[in-house]
């Protein structure tokens, strides 16, 4: 999160501040920003630096929003909680955060999906998405770039990656535990 700050504040919108990535100098991967030097900013006077910490604070002291009632069947989520405690979601999607604590990056061969998306950032990974507030995702799609169109399509997925064998009622069940998250 403090990297993208930083990147945003000074890339993005423009900023004068200090922002520094040598991972973009690759003229290979990232002609443009290379060529632009957006690889080592620097501004004096710095007036971005010195903000990014509270932004930082503010950021990760945001609750997630709350299903609304009624969103989600409650006894299929309760079923749901305990397959994602046992069928390896847990082990990526690290309870209460929901995300990987530390290096949650991931190969799209880890993922079992092709590269184009990872291979436009720096790392070449996907990030291991919170989970928290999914359900304000329902419309749109899924994953890093939409390509699974409901919450049922993701379960699909991971089920046939990691052969985790569920039943359909437990696909709905780990579908409703997501959407109380």
């Amino acid at each position: 999160m403090t990297h993208w700050n930083a990147f945003v504040a000074n890339l993005e919108m423009h900023g004068q501040g200090t922002f520094f990535d040598p991972r973009l100098s690759d003229p290979s991967q990232f002609p443009v920003a290379a060529r632009a030097g957006f690889d080592n900013v620097r501004h004096d006077p710095d007036l971005i630096s010195a903000k990014l910490p509270a932004l930082h604070v503010y950021q990760l002291a945001l609750e997630a929003p709350k299903p609304p009632a009624g969103s989600f069947d409650a006894s299929a989520a309760a079923r749901g909680k305990e397959l994602f405690a046992t069928k390896q979601c847990a082990g990526c999607h690290v309870p209460p955060t929901y995300t990987e604590p530390g290096w949650n990056l991931h190969t799209p061969q880890e993922l079992g999906i092709d590269d184009f998306q990872g291979n436009r950032g720096p790392t070449k990974g996907y990030r291991t998405a919170p989970l928290r507030g999914l359900w304000t995702h329902l419309k749109g799609g899924f994953y890093h770039d939409g390509r699974f169109a409901t919450l049922r399509d993701v379960v699909d997925h991971y089920d046939m990656q990691f052969g985790l064998h569920l039943s359909e009622q437990e696909k709905t069940d780990l579908v409703e535990y997501l959407k109380s998250l």
